[in-house]
């Protein structure tokens, strides 16, 4: 790793996951176009969101952050966006309520286009193509024409990507995320369901809340926070050449923010110490997310966290442990041990969907909500008995009503999958799932904190 960082250091790094382009011109002419586009996001909003990831850093928030596996072109609608956005608001005020917290709300949404692979081929009836790697490098359509990668597409996702910021924006500033509204965000498919039963209930003790504070003269008139909120986006930084051509100097500062996003993250695959990945982010301000699977040992994940927060900055780093519910327990104490050993500041969340995909006997990949569920416990109880602060969930969910995901209250069986299977990549939790594992974790938090305040101790203390 090269000592001095620039903003195309990371091309004389070794590369994994990226696309080979045919047309060397083509790619040169987009990376420019993009070079001039209007930024997506600003470095103030990335500088605020390092402040709230701060706190959550401390104990003294939880971050909850969650979209879709992969954006897609075809799917791009504005009732697809609203419903996320509803489903999230949802989660986050059950998070709010029930664990007396607040919620940091990170999207992984307006960029979500790459995908890393497993492999860089798939063969379907004898017929080998290139892998689908996302709507920003190439088509799913398995032909050969749709698998060539076309630089074209990085223009039509920043294009998507600014249009879905801008309702984003308008929804989270402009009235529709005013707690008031909190009957009209449960979907209709969810309200005779038993999550949206509970959500009900819930929204009913805030109203008569929210009722007295009116009364007291704390209106949504006199208190923005009641009608609006703070929604940040994300999504791994995989197309280096588009984060790239998105990254600008802040004039403020004078230091470099990759501004296709709030925060960025380096997946499990490209997180090797000389990746050209691990050098791009390093150099950028924004607050980073690292992916930590199964494979990644104590030492190594030190050294990474140096590379990529040297001045050990709360709020600058999180990591995103993707196990698998059965791993949990043999990784992750090793991880935390590390950390707490060398007295680095960093957030810890849990993404339970990586780690816990199968293929069902119908033929579809799938997750099974009780293995979500049982990774997020371990993720909790690892924390509780290391004395740590288990800081967030990192969800991959929709507003839609999808069959993708076996299990939960709605108890979706594997031959119903078929049913609504929409994913362009892997399978997503729906908005009955995504909430009723916002209660239970909500719960969870509300036990922990009522202890720690009984006890005086700071979050994390074991539970007795």
């Amino acid at each position: 790793m090269s000592t001095a960082w620039q903003l195309d250091s990371w091309r004389n790094q070794e590369i994994r996951q990226v696309p080979d382009y045919e047309d060397a011109a083509h790619l040169a002419r987009v990376e420019e176009t993009l070079r001039g586009s209007p930024p997506l996001v600003f470095a103030g909003e990335a500088r605020t969101l390092r402040s709230h990831l701060a706190r959550v850093a401390q104990g003294d928030a939880f971050l909850l952050q969650g979209g879709d596996c992969a954006e897609s072109f075809a799917e791009f609608r504005a009732d697809n966006i609203r419903d996320t956005f509803k489903v999230l608001l949802q989660m986050a005020v059950a998070l709010t309520f029930g664990a007396s917290c607040p919620v940091v709300k990170v999207g992984r949404l307006a960029g979500q286009f790459a995908k890393p692979r497993s492999a860089p081929t798939e063969t379907i009836d004898g017929v080998e193509l290139p892998s689908y790697r996302g709507d920003i490098v190439n088509d799913m359509a398995f032909t050969a024409e749709s698998r060539i990668p076309d630089p074209e597409r990085m223009l039509r996702a920043y294009n998507q990507a600014a249009a879905t910021l801008n309702l984003l924006r308008a929804f989270a500033q402009g009235g529709f995320a005013d707690l008031h509204q909190l009957h009209r965000w449960n979907l209709d498919f969810v309200k005779e369901s038993q999550q949206g039963e509970r959500y009900e209930e819930m929204a009913t003790r805030i109203d008569e809340t929210l009722g007295f504070m009116a009364a007291c003269g704390l209106t949504s008139e006199s208190v923005p926070q009641l009608r609006e909120t703070d929604f940040y986006t994300s999504h791994e930084a995989l197309l280096l050449v588009y984060e790239q051509a998105m990254t600008r100097q802040d004039s403020l500062t004078g230091r470099w923010y990759d501004t296709s996003a709030h925060m960025l993250w380096i997946g499990d695959r490209t997180r090797q110490l000389d990746s050209a990945h691990i050098e791009f982010l390093r150099g950028v301000e924004n607050p980073l997310g690292l992916k930590c699977g199964p494979s990644l040992e104590p030492e190594e994940l030190i050294q990474l966290i140096d590379i990529l927060n040297p001045d050990n900055e709360a709020g600058r780093l999180t990591l995103i442990c993707r196990m698998g519910a059965d791993q949990v327990g043999d990784h992750l104490p090793g991880l935390i041990q590390a950390v707490e050993r060398e007295g680095r500041s960093v957030v810890w969340s849990c993404d339970p969907m990586h780690g816990n995909t199968v293929k069902a006997s119908t033929g579809y990949k799938t997750r099974p909500f009780d293995l979500i569920l049982k990774e997020v416990d371990a993720f909790f109880d690892v924390h509780r008995a290391e004395g740590t602060y288990a800081g967030g969930v990192h969800f991959e969910m929709t507003g839609q009503d999808v069959t993708e995901c076996i299990g939960g209250a709605q108890a979706i069986t594997e031959e119903a999958l078929s049913d609504r299977y929409h994913t362009h990549c892997d399978p997503r939790l729906n908005a009955n799932q995504s909430l009723e594992l916002a209660f239970q974790i909500a719960e969870r938090l509300k036990r922990h904190r009522d202890h720690d305040a009984a006890n005086g101790s700071k979050p994390g203390a074991a539970v007795a």
